[in-house]
């Protein structure tokens, strides 16, 4: 009985009541405070994430994973990586059920609502691996944040609805008053649908690529990005150019278009007796196209043939008045007495004296050994004392040994003695170029190798230059041809 008198005591009391009122409300609004931050006194699994840009995450958002609460964002502060770039770091009270978190899980940031309130989504990967309370889940795992509807109406700024206006005034005014035609169109339209389907059908089908069309398409477009401003300036010329063809679009330009299906006809009627004359075309400037080629390679050498041609066509019409009687001398010394029988000889001659030619010319056109020899005749005979010319002369003094050539000898100098130089060197029948023989000129050329008897050709090509041609180029290096 005592105690309920004391129970009925303290519940009769209103300043007790009342303080325990109190205090109840007063743990209910703390609780329901921090209520977005976890409750107190309840275990907690604390991760740290980095995403990109928080992008109006902040404290008490909730994290959800599969559509469900499983813990609050505490914090979000910048923190700079290492790679010198900012991001945002959340610090994360999640339920204890979730622990630990697949390594390989992923978030996204996504909106709760069109007001703007966002929540951190965490996709669950299936690592066997973990991260453990106060670990950081890397920037990695964090993936694009989807586009917001307050974004998507933020592309719609004052420019773009002024245009949109613009756009609505000008097709509302070009499409008044022209239903009939809209209604003419639309049934021709309906017409071409049906007409084009099959076509469709070939075109989508997998064997005409159709879809890799789309996929180049894109690549070429990804590769003239880099030039978007050049070709902003390539339409802004169009611009220009269109604006100038307005200036004469009537009526030249419109007289040009009305007048066009008449020449078309006429080229249709014409076009099959032109074919052969295109073809021809064709084949001639196929085979035109190599002497073209070749015609860029000699244009400086016809360009010179040109200048010197013409002062010779100036002075031709002199020599096409000579020419006609010297036809006439030549047809009357045709038709003389012994012609024919001296030309015979000459033939015959000719054809005795064509193998010695042919031999001895590469001496003179290969190698210049005639000049040579003229102008070593010419130089020892210009030497004289007023009295007579005679010949130079250079002594010297020949290696010592055996069979040397400063006396008889009984067999080719080679080696013996003390002198390392007693060897001899002969070639009695140089190569000089004649058919038959090496592409050199040996004579005055010949490399001899020290300490070895050579007597004959030398075994090395000694080249086609003399020392008239070697003087003539060095006299062309220096005058710069």
């Amino acid at each position: 009985m005592r105690n309920r008198s004391g129970i009925q005591g303290v519940a009769s009391s209103p300043v007790i009541v009342g303080a325990v009122t109190v205090l109840v409300i007063i743990v209910a609004v703390f609780l329901a405070y921090n209520a977005n931050n976890g409750l107190p006194f309840v275990s907690t699994y604390n991760l740290h994430a980095r995403v990109p840009n928080a992008n109006a995450l902040v404290k008490g958002n909730e994290v959800r994973i599969g559509g469900a609460r499983v813990g609050v964002v505490k914090s979000v502060v910048p923190v700079q990586t290492g790679n010198g770039q900012v991001a945002a770091e959340l610090d994360l009270s999640l339920d204890k059920n979730v622990e630990p978190l697949p390594k390989n899980s992923t978030m996204i940031i996504r909106p709760k609502s069109p007001l703007g309130l966002k929540y951190l989504s965490i996709i669950p990967g299936d690592s066997k691996e973990g991260f453990a309370a106060g670990e950081t889940i890397p920037v990695k795992a964090a993936r694009p944040e989807p586009v917001d509807i307050d974004q998507f109406f933020d592309m719609f700024d004052e420019k773009t609805r002024k245009a949109i206006q613009r756009n609505l005034a000008g097709f509302g005014n070009g499409l008044a008053g022209r239903g009939p035609q809209l209604n003419n169109a639309f049934v021709a339209l309906r017409m071409l649908a049906e007409s084009s389907e099959p076509a469709l059908s070939d075109l989508v089908a997998p064997s005409t690529g159709f879809g890799e069309f789309f996929e180049a398409l894109e690549a070429l477009s990804a590769t003239v990005a880099p030039v978007a401003e050049q070709q902003a300036s390539m339409f802004a010329a169009l611009d220009r150019t269109f604006a100038a063809f307005a200036r004469v679009s009537r009526p030249y330009i419109q007289e040009t278009i009305s007048k066009g299906p008449e020449t078309l006809d006429s080229v249709t009627e014409d076009l099959p007796a032109i074919n052969p004359f295109l073809h021809s075309s064709e084949r001639f400037f196929a085979a035109l196209k190599p002497g073209a080629k070749v015609l860029g390679e000699t244009s400086p050498t016809i360009a010179a043939a040109l200048r010197a041609g013409i002062p010779a066509l100036n002075r031709s019409p002199v020599l096409n008045a000579q020419i006609p009687p010297t036809a006439d001398a030549l047809l009357a010394f045709q038709q003389s007495t012994g012609v024919f029988n001296g030309l015979d000889l000459l033939i015959d001659t000719n054809e005795l004296l064509g193998p010695a030619i042919r031999f001895i010319a590469p001496a003179q056109t290969t190698c210049n050994y005639l000049s040579i020899t003229f102008r070593n005749l010419a130089n020892a005979s210009s030497e004289d004392n007023g009295l007579g010319g005679w010949i130079n002369a250079i002594s010297f003094q020949p290696p010592e040994g055996p069979n040397n050539e400063g006396g008889q000898a009984s067999a080719p100098a080679n080696g013996g003695g003390t002198d390392p130089l007693n060897h001899l060197h002969s070639n009695p029948f140089p190569n000089t170029a004649s058919p038959g023989q090496p592409n050199e000129c040996e004579a005055g050329n010949e490399r001899y190798e020290l300490g070895k008897t050579r007597i004959g050709n030398t075994p090395r090509d000694d080249g086609t230059i003399t020392a008239s041609q070697s003087k003539k180029q060095k006299q062309r290096g220096e005058a710069g041809e």
